[in-house]
């Protein structure tokens, strides 16, 4: 358990708890979707919509992460390769974090709709 939360402070806590965060909140959609009888495409929608803001949430976390790299690369023009590491931690445990939360949302969506027999595809518009 240790090792996960100093993966997730390695990412960037400001990004990665959000993620995290957002993981909690589709569990409980997940579990309301399985509960409720009916229609579950406001559940599903919304699943939808938080799954993909972890994953720009990740990505924005990578940008940072990039940005705080290069403007250590700048600032001290021969940068050691465990400042470069430190910075590259950021760049993709974050993004990371949000693939993961973004495929198991997926998944969980796929069963959401197989509970359910009458589900509206969404409208391309």
């Amino acid at each position: 358990m240790n090792s996960i939360i100093d993966k997730l402070n390695d990412g960037g806590p400001a990004f990665t708890y959000i993620i995290m965060l957002a993981f909690l909140v589709l569990i409980g959609l997940f579990v309301r979707g399985i509960i409720i009888k009916g229609d579950k495409y406001k559940t599903i929608e919304l699943m939808k919509s938080i799954s993909w803001f972890a994953v720009a949430w990740g990505f924005l976390g990578r940008t940072f992460g990039l940005i705080s790299i290069f403007d250590k690369v700048q600032a001290m023009g021969d940068v050691a390769p465990s400042v470069f590491a430190d910075g590259l931690k950021i760049a993709l445990v974050a993004p990371l974090c949000g693939i993961l939360v973004f495929a198991l949302t997926r998944l969980g969506i796929v069963v959401l709709i197989q509970l359910q027999k009458d589900f509206k595809p969404q409208e391309n518009n």
